[in-house]
């Protein structure tokens, strides 16, 4: 069978496209930043600027996952979509020619927004144009991207530092790539012409909202917080330990690889399993991760804790926003905006506690174990919800 990648309505070039819009979106906007991050406390941000940047970037991404549920029309979610790439790219130019905190700070919120049109819009045009019966494999192909976006975006640092460029350097490499595979991705993702849609409009429905689906959202919550601390800072966290500067980079390309598969593995597990039971089992697996860096400084230890990063949190958006799904039947939009916004507030304050924590004891320890114990009290909360659920919930 010949492939077609300059073709839009072959089903390997939408989700090549998507898997490169999410390279842009969520590796160039976002994830790259803490891979460059050791570098730029080295001579221009300090850690609290830091954590407040990646905070105003969460809240960016936040307001633009919300703003996305309420796009109905596909042909209006192309356009949005093109528009977030476009901010993608402009926002990481900032980075890499101006040294103005102002233009930082708005930046990182810009293209928060843009990351959202990237990851939730740009998701849904791929669902759409999908040509197949049973879509779930094939998403689980496509989010493999926000792996492919940590590790190829951090290939590209590794490659522009070993011309022995600067971080500024990178930031305008990282534009110039963004701009290269956004061209793809927003010929791909588009239709040869607009398409007639009946949109179904939605009441809010309160009934959706029962004690279990509660329960889930504060324990989205809790993985929200969960996913930001290593999210933010894994790579200076690492190089902090006694005996392991340098080791940093090494660990985030792992998070990278780790991410590739994860989201395929735990989707096959929890179809078997039950969506909570394997929930559950990678929030206890992340936990590991997060404390191992707050107990040691064995350098295989540290460096798995990156996998079991990379392992589990691209895999728990999938589950929690799959099971979301699920339980929302024909009514997905309030459903999913509930689980979006919970892990978005998780996002948007971890950081600011965490350097708060950094600045009092001038260690990443104490943010790690609070960061811990929060998501430890997701695991609780969804243990107690394993009570109340009916037999149709336990088989989702």
């Amino acid at each position: 069978m010949k492939i077609n990648l300059l073709d839009r309505n072959s089903n390997p070039a939408i989700i090549l496209a998507g898997i490169l819009a999410l390279i842009v979106g969520v590796g160039v906007a976002r994830f790259v930043f803490t891979s460059l991050l050791p570098s730029m406390l080295d001579d221009f941000l300090t850690i609290t600027f830091a954590g407040v940047l990646a905070s105003l970037n969460f809240a960016g991404y936040l307001g633009g996952s919300i703003f996305a549920s309420f796009i109905k029309d596909i042909n209006t979610k192309v356009k949005y979509f093109r528009f977030g790439m476009f901010l993608c790219i402009v926002t990481t130019l900032v980075l890499g020619i101006s040294s103005n905190e102002t233009l930082w700070t708005i930046s990182r919120i810009v293209a928060g927004f843009g990351a959202a049109m990237a990851l939730v819009v740009g998701s849904a045009i791929v669902m759409t144009k999908l040509k197949m019966d049973n879509k779930t494999k094939a998403m689980g192909i496509h989010f493999s991207g926000i792996g492919f976006s940590v590790f190829v975006t951090d290939i590209i640092v590794r490659i522009v530092f070993a011309y022995e460029a600067t971080w500024r350097d990178a930031w305008i490499v990282l534009t110039i790539f963004g701009f290269i595979a956004s061209i793809y991705s927003m010929y791909i993702l588009s239709f040869d012409k607009e398409l007639k849609q009946n949109v179904v409009k939605h009441k809010f429905d309160r009934s959706l909202f029962s004690p279990f689906v509660v329960l889930l959202i504060i324990a989205y919550f809790t993985e929200g917080v969960g996913f930001v601390v290593q999210g933010t800072f894994l790579p200076d966290i690492i190089n902090s330990l006694e005996g392991l500067d340098g080791y940093g980079s090494f660990t985030w390309t792992l998070v990278g690889l780790a991410g590739i598969p994860s989201c395929i593995i735990w989707m096959t597990l929890a179809n078997k399993f039950g969506s909570v039971n394997i929930i559950i089992i990678a929030m206890l697996v992340q936990i590991v991760g997060i404390l191992i860096s707050a107990l040691t400084t064995n350098v295989y230890l540290n460096l798995f804790s990156g996998v079991l990063y990379g392992g589990t949190f691209v895999g728990l958006v999938a589950l929690f926003m799959n099971l979301g799904g699920k339980l929302a039947g024909k009514n997905p939009v309030v459903l999913m905006g509930a689980f979006t916004t919970a892990y978005g507030i998780g996002q948007v304050g971890a950081p600011l506690y965490s350097v708060k924590l950094i600045e009092l004891y001038n260690s990443y320890s104490e943010a790690l174990y609070v960061t811990a114990l929060i998501v430890f009290i997701g695991v609780l909360l969804l243990m107690f919800s394993k009570t109340i659920m009916t037999e149709e919930q336990r088989n989702l």
